[in-house]
């Protein structure tokens, strides 16, 4: 595991009462007290999880779009951009960006 999941795992088994200092954590793991304190407070996040909780569409949602887009090509209709918003827009029951 990297550093800072150690040391947010050794916050994580203090008791709520035990008092602690997160620049002797930080020291002890060998990383940002900055960094160590918002992630434990949860106000940031890893980048990869944030990037998942930003996407419109699930991994399967996406096979589904790459297939539909794949039986249009095999029907020789190019997929156009709004085509491929709208069938995504479909699947996410939401409205999707170009991205």
């Amino acid at each position: 595991m990297a550093p800072i999941n150690d040391a947010l795992a050794d916050l994580m088994s203090l008791s709520p009462s035990e008092q602690f200092s997160y620049q002797k954590v930080a020291k002890k793991y060998g990383v940002s007290r900055s960094t160590l304190m918002r992630r434990h407070h949860a106000t940031t996040q890893p980048h990869a999880l944030k990037i998942i909780n930003q996407q419109k569409l699930a991994p399967q949602q996406e096979a589904e779009l790459v297939k539909y887009i794949e039986g249009l090509t095999a029907r020789h209709l190019p997929p156009i951009r709004e085509m491929i918003r709208n069938f995504a827009s479909t699947i996410a029951k939401e409205p999707v960006s170009e991205s």
